[in-house]
């Protein structure tokens, strides 16, 4: 009896010496997951996806068919969410998140799909029921190939930005577009009704949008009362003077931002002042 149990118990601390191993063991994902949060003007988009290799392998065409429903990536499908209202493709689509699969095209444009079910794991449950929009993207041949399949936001502005996804030797394009206008301006209205108010920047934003030069620049003029160490409130008052047709003022602040920015050992602001120096003189 006395061997048996020791033999049992033997037994017993191999096989929990064998399992705390195993439980120990990390490896990594065939495929690594990705988390991306771009600003999109005054919000941002999440992007959540897998990025599978090429591994030598064909990709589309091949291991991914022509005209099927593509999960885009591996495992669960890429997962997009707004936190406002956007515009993709002339089509609005309101904060939220989706999912997205999508067709690839032997020639010509791809199909994009989002999902209302962000939450699926490849393209095997896909209900077409569950679209909330499919429309066409511009695909293009890479002269260099892309071993890890990448997705990226490009050409980020204020006013929106370009998703790109490429894998082997294909890239496909979409434009994400948002209008805040109205949402910033009247935030501008408001912060101006506060003791401390945004001059500096709502002068920035009626500049950079083009919206009205003359109230850009009695922000502007507010922003500069008294100031004698900030180079770059010079730098923007003097590019909407220039704007605003006042070359002589413009040449004066500049040249004002200029010495501040020499007496600060400020290379940049010396730079920048310098060349809307340059812009009025001609």
């Amino acid at each position: 009896m006395k061997k048996r149990f020791l033999a049992l118990l033997t037994a017993g601390i191999i096989f929990v010496s064998l399992a705390e191993t195993q439980a120990q063991v990390k490896l990594p994902q065939a495929s690594s997951s990705t988390k991306i949060e771009q600003g999109l003007g005054i919000k941002k988009v999440t992007l959540i996806y897998q990025r599978p290799n090429t591994n030598g392998r064909a990709i589309f065409g091949a291991l991914e068919p022509y005209d099927q429903v593509w999960r885009t990536g591996a495992n669960n499908i890429p997962s997009i969410t707004f936190e406002e209202e956007v515009s993709i493709a002339g089509n609005k689509v309101p904060a939220g998140t989706y999912g997205i699969f999508t067709i690839p095209k032997k020639t010509g444009d791809w199909t994009i799909i989002l999902s209302k079910n962000a939450n699926q794991w490849g393209a095997y449950q896909y209900k077409q029921e569950e679209d909330f929009l499919r429309f066409a993207a511009k695909a293009k041949k890479l002269n260099d190939k892309v071993e890890t399949f990448t997705m990226t936001f490009e050409n980020v502005t204020p006013k929106g930005a370009d998703l790109s996804l490429a894998w082997e030797n294909t890239k496909v394009t979409f434009p994400i577009a948002v209008d805040q206008s109205k949402e910033i301006l009247a935030s501008i209205d408001e912060a101006m009704k506060g003791e401390k108010k945004p001059y500096f920047q709502a002068a920035q934003y009626y500049f950079n949008n083009n919206l009205d030069i003359n109230q850009a620049l009695a922000w502007a003029n507010e922003a500069d009362k008294g100031n004698t160490k900030a180079p770059h409130i010079k730098y923007w008052k003097a590019q909407i003077q220039l704007k605003a047709g006042d070359k002589a003022g413009a040449i004066k602040t500049a040249t004002e931002g200029m010495e501040m920015a020499k007496a600060a050992n400020n290379a940049e602001y010396v730079k920048l002042n310098t060349q809307v120096i340059t812009a009025a003189k001609k």
